[in-house]
């Protein structure tokens, strides 16, 4: 018998490419633009999310002028409204960057927050949220608005009400997350759609050599240095 995350994750992903495919496209023009004019790509997620903040940054293959925002906390405050303006003092966000920011429910302050803090400074956000879902929560912040509301591009990552896809019998609620699924997925692609469209313009992005390949670190280290102001400070 096959398992049945399997058939979940193949569905998802079929849906996805299907509804989502303009929406990648207009998040790698985003990211493109903003490698090209000297920003880099910032992404920021809560508790689980983070993992899709983590997937695109500081990784093989990915884009070197890339970080994630860690917020110390781990996500513990994000229902607390005033963390992430505390948190912000700390944080470098510029005009020039594009953030990415994750949050299935897109309800909590912390998200928010951020996201008011770029509009602040005229960074272009890219929200990766469950959309439908999210429309019929209220927001936890007092502007009254979810953080879909704030986004330049919206990836919607599909996933039902609540996030867990699976019926066990005998157990009362739902297993399985897929939203951390969803959300590498479509972020991987649009960073693909942002290094083709540099390349296509005769910007050649500099990309992470894996430092498990001769010559990795080496290759590495050179772009680290360019973008170390930035890559270095939270």
């Amino acid at each position: 018998m096959r398992n049945g995350y399997f058939t979940v994750i193949e569905e998802l992903l079929k849906e996805v490419e299907a509804t989502q495919s303009e929406n990648i496209r207009l998040a790698g023009e985003l990211i493109a633009e903003s490698i090209m004019k000297g920003g880099i790509l910032q992404a920021f997620g809560s508790g689980h999310s983070f993992a899709g903040a983590i997937e695109i940054t500081g990784r093989a293959g990915g884009l070197i002028p890339s970080k994630a925002i860690k917020e110390p906390a781990g996500g513990l405050y994000e229902t607390i409204e005033g963390v992430g303006a505390l948190f912000l003092k700390r944080c470098d966000i510029r005009n020039e960057d594009v953030v990415v920011l994750i949050s299935n429910s897109g309800r909590n302050p912390l998200p928010i927050e951020i996201a008011l803090k770029c509009k602040e400074v005229g960074a272009k956000i890219i929200v990766v949220t469950s959309l439908e879902p999210s429309k019929e929560l209220t927001s936890k912040h007092s502007s009254g608005k979810n953080l879909w509301e704030f986004g330049d591009v919206v990836l919607d990552n599909r996933v039902v009400k609540g996030d867990s896809s699976i019926d066990v019998p005998g157990l009362p609620v739902k297993v399985c997350g897929t939203s951390s699924v969803s959300a590498a997925v479509m972020l991987n692609a649009a960073v693909l759609e942002s290094i083709q469209i540099m390349v296509s313009k005769g910007f050649i992005p500099p990309v992470y050599m894996s430092q498990n390949i001769d010559g990795g670190a080496e290759f590495n280290e050179k772009y680290l240095a360019q973008y170390a102001d930035r890559l270095n400070r939270i």
